[in-house]
This record gives C-alpha cells, sequence and structure tokens, in this order.
C-alpha cells in the first residue's frame, strides 16, 4: 500500500486527476528543493527539471509564474518586455499567498488562484519532464504538453 501523500502534495494529485490525466505524484527521500537537487533525486538532466519562479509585477502587484528548465537562469529584462510591468523577486510570505505552497514545493498548477504563466521553450525539447508537487520531497512526471495545457502558459525564450 502506498503511504498517504502529505496534504499540500494531495492537492497537487487532485489537481491533476481533475484536469483529466493519470499523472502520479511521488515522494523522494532526498530533497528536491533545487533543480539540482531535484535532478540528482530523480536520476535525470538538470534541463528536463522545471523550476517554478514567482515575481511580482512591480505596479499591479500580481504573481507571474515562470516554469523554466533547471538549466537556465531567467531573464529578468526580457520577461519584463513581454508582460509589460517592471518585475522583483516574490518574497516567501507573497508566493504563499498567491499559490498555496511554499518555495521550494510550488508546483506548475493547483494554485489557490489562477497566475499568468511562461513556459521556457527549451523545456519542450524533452520527452518527460519533471515538476516539483507541493513539498520539497514531491514530484510528478510530464510531457511538455502537458504542462502547456495545464498552465495555458505562453511558450517563450526565458535565458
Amino acid at each position: 500500500m502506498t503511504p498517504a501523500l502529505p496534504p499540500s502534495a494531495q492537492r497537487v494529485q487532485d489537481a491533476l486527476t481533475l484536469a483529466g490525466l493519470s499523472l502520479e505524484v511521488i515522494e523522494l527521500p532526498a530533497s528536491t528543493r533545487t533543480a539540482v537537487e531535484a535532478a540528482q533525486a530523480i536520476g535525470c538532466q538538470v534541463g528536463q527539471i522545471v523550476k517554478s519562479l514567482v515575481f511580482k509585477t512591480t505596479n499591479s502587484g500580481k504573481a507571474l509564474l515562470v516554469l523554466a528548465s533547471g538549466e537556465n537562469r531567467v531573464n529578468v529584462q526580457r520577461l519584463q518586455e513581454v508582460c509589460g510591468e517592471s518585475l522583483s523577486k516574490a518574497d516567501a510570505d507573497f508566493v504563499r499567498q498567491q499559490t498555496g505552497y511554499a518555495i521550494g514545493g510550488v508546483p506548475p498548477l493547483g494554485h489557490t488562484q489562477p497566475l499568468r504563466t511562461f513556459i521556457d521553450e527549451d523545456l519542450l525539447r524533452y520527452d518527460e519532464i519533471w515538476a516539483a508537487a507541493g513539498t520539497p520531497h514531491a514530484v510528478f512526471r510530464l510531457k511538455p504538453e502537458h504542462l502547456q495545457r495545464l498552465t495555458a502558459g505562453q511558450v517563450m525564450c526565458i535565458k
């Protein structure tokens, strides 16, 4: 029998099920808080890890979610040009308030409210990718096209 998931990971599993996808949240013994840790724990390339980064728009105070390949750094200038507003990195309280999850476990879906989302085009080059699932130890495997379907994210070059 599979042990029960922590409540935040179960919320992600429920969101996946509600979306009609038979993807499974799993818990790993090692931390997946960073892309490098996640890749080591899973046994995949760092580029296959979906980093969930939350930014705050300066004028409107809204959250933006960037789903980046684990090997890439976000070009904030490019992102600001695309969204038309200045951005700052969101602090832990803002991230939890906007997503319902703590930094290090923010999934691409199942947030407390809809978020404008950008997807790193480099994620599309992989057959499978791995995303956070609500805790620093929970992840799920998916295909890049699932990520687009789940988030309605705008694909762009983020680096």
